[in-house]
């Protein structure tokens, strides 16, 4: 993060928060889905709630935009209090996954759709339609309807209707999950660019982590309904602060062990010194310890390097200029662990199944945890 950046980021979270969620809870029935949900959101910054299928995500931002009505809490935009208030008399746009355009209108109409009530005249509605399809790149795509646009295009003109009212905030509800992988990619880029430039503090729904990860400020996980973690990309990657996080976003290895007091745990006949581990566990207990497939070293190891053991290659799997590679070591008293090599790695240290590979764990990046409850 550049110096400018990491400014920025300092001079938004300084002001005062652009939403303010407190105490919220909703209940279906018998279902909670939010449970004590508390939340600040920053100005200017784009925040992702990442989750799965079920975990509240899409229920919070409905609530959030007055589509649901919370069954406890508060929420506060801007200093003012919209807890209760219908969506119409909220301010913010919405931008939904099946792009939700007037099939019967053309561009120019749908962009301007929220526009036509206002006391804009005529020649300025124009020219801020125009404006704004300048800004999502379709300038000339005025007088087309949206059967004659791709979905990726479609989902740029909903997103200029959004910004047509210059809302305080901008929600997405999983607005790239219907197009395809190549466009969702080219996409996401292209909103995170138009979010910084028009500095509108946003508020994404995702279940793609990899989504998250690329494009979010600040990335809020949650799980059954509650938050698990709040914190920048690096942060929920490198420092997940529960299983459920570290299992969630991104790849992981899961180890059986024993803790020896202090930061010092065994994993089979290897002892591992754990820096990271930030939590007291009393020697003898059993503890799960997360290592991502990355945090291995394979090259230039020497014969007193930390955590280092002998390995073989039981499976590779090719992903292009990325593979796995699932090792098993006697060490380890037969647990296996899956971990990343570049395509020239492979080839660099014969990495193939049946080989043989000495390794050293990056103890430092592991995280400890208690072993996850069994039904």
């Amino acid at each position: 993060m550049d110096m400018t950046a990491a400014k920025l980021i300092a001079e938004a979270m300084s002001a005062p928060p652009a939403l303010e969620i407190s105490g919220l809870h909703k209940n279906f029935e018998n279902f909670s889905a939010l449970r004590d949900v508390h939340l600040t959101v920053h100005p200017g910054e784009m925040l992702c709630f990442l989750g799965p299928s079920g975990c509240g995500k899409t229920t919070l931002l409905r609530v959030i935009a007055g589509l649901e009505t919370q069954t406890s809490g508060s929420i506060v935009q801007n200093g003012r209090d919209i807890s209760w208030l219908p969506a119409d008399k909220r301010d913010y746009g919405i931008v939904f996954q099946s792009y939700a355009l007037f099939p019967n209108l053309s561009i120019a109409d749908n962009v301007g759709y929220g526009l036509a009530n206002s006391r804009m005249r005529k020649p300025e509605i124009k020219a801020r339609v125009a404006e704004l399809l300048a800004l999502v790149g379709l300038p000339t795509s005025g007088d087309k309807y949206p059967s004659q646009l791709s979905g990726g295009q479609q989902q740029r003109v909903a997103l200029a209707r959004a910004l047509a009212t210059n809302p305080g905030l901008l929600l997405l509800d999983e607005p790239l999950s219907a197009l395809d992988a190549t466009v969702r990619v080219r996409l996401r880029a292209e909103i995170r660019r138009l979010q910084k430039q028009v500095g509108i503090t946003t508020i994404m729904v995702t279940h793609d982590q990899e989504e998250a990860l690329s494009m979010a400020d600040r990335i809020v996980v949650m799980n059954h309904g509650v938050i698990e973690q709040v914190g920048t990309p690096m942060d929920i990657y490198e420092r997940p602060a529960t299983p459920f996080v570290a299992d969630f976003v991104g790849k992981v290895n899961v180890l059986r062990g024993r803790a020896l007091g202090g930061k010092r745990f065994r994993v089979g006949e290897l002892e591992l010194e754990c820096e990271a581990c930030n939590s007291h566990f009393e020697p003898g207990q059993e503890v799960s310890l997360y290592l991502r497939p990355e945090d291995r070293v394979a090259e230039n190891l020497q014969p007193d390097t930390p955590h280092r053991l002998n390995a073989l290659v039981t499976k590779v799997e090719f992903l292009g200029g990325l593979c796995i590679a699932e090792v098993t070591s006697d060490a380890l008293h037969g647990q296996s662990l899956g971990l990343h090599f570049s395509l020239n790695q492979m080839h660099d240290l014969d990495i193939r199944e049946g080989n043989r590979l000495d390794i050293a764990l990056r103890a430092q990046r592991i995280r400890v945890f208690e072993p996850k409850a069994t039904a």
